[in-house]
């Protein structure tokens, strides 16, 4: 795994919602040109709960998965990260232990930015402050809705309504319609619905049955995107429910 500077890249469509997303094409490049840019493989820790360290990390080219370890020695999946998002940032700038497990879904790139640059670049670029403020915010609303899901909606709803936003943030057009775009296990997709591994697995199966959804293994395939929607009480056009800054 051979480290190497970057030459930043500024002309690609990084995803709404990613803090890269959020800034000027001036700071963005100036930003990209921080750290040291490092391949990561499938299934690669990039940070990991309880650790100390005084490093952030911004998602060049990934998709990472942010978990938890729950006292019953399960892990939760809080949350899903993709290119252009910062992860580790709270730690690096308070010295706190990590809170969770940062983990790669794929092959692709990350910068690891320390503190000692990190900082000085807030200084210098407050737009780059204030766009961090806003995602960091986007999160805590997310979440908030979250829990408000949790208590408003069925277990049904809930899943159809993670799995329309990861098909319409992540997925790939198919002949049997759209992939979600990133593999689950079903105790992972139970963690992000709040719901028991059954009471998915029986959704999963209703959906299928009602020709919603193809599944393979670790594979979902949306087959009404449209009939999704409207079970999840999103509407067609639908702004994304995930806020993308997840």
């Amino acid at each position: 795994m051979g480290h190497q500077h970057h030459r930043p890249t500024i002309d690609r469509d990084w995803p709404v919602g990613t803090l890269l997303g959020c800034l000027d094409p001036d700071i963005r490049t100036e930003m990209l040109r921080l750290g040291t840019t490092i391949p990561i493989k499938p299934g690669d820790r990039i940070l990991r709960e309880g650790e100390v360290g005084n490093h952030l990390v911004l998602l060049r080219e990934a998709v990472v998965k942010v978990t938890v370890n729950l006292v019953d020695g399960r892990q939760a999946l809080l949350a899903i990260r993709v290119s252009g998002d910062l992860v580790g940032e709270i730690s690096a700038l308070n010295d706190t232990p990590r809170t969770a497990t940062v983990t790669s879904c794929g092959a692709g790139s990350i910068s690891v930015i320390y503190k000692r640059d990190w900082s000085p670049f807030l200084h210098r670029r407050p737009e780059a402050a204030l766009a961090l403020a806003r995602t960091t915010a986007a999160r805590f609303r997310w979440a908030n809705r979250r829990r408000i899901d949790f208590t408003s909606y069925p277990a049904k709803v809930r899943l159809a309504r993670i799995l329309a936003e990861l098909a319409s943030a992540h997925g790939q057009v198919v002949d049997a319609g759209r992939t979600v775009g990133i593999a689950l296990t079903q105790q992972e997709l139970a963690s992000l619905c709040g719901a028991a591994e059954p009471t998915v697995e029986k959704a999963l199966r209703e959906l299928r049955e009602a020709d919603v959804l193809q599944t393979g293994y670790r594979q979902i395939i949306v087959r009404d995107l449209a009939a999704l929607r409207r079970l999840a009480h999103m509407p067609d056009s639908s702004q994304q429910w995930m806020d993308r800054s997840l």
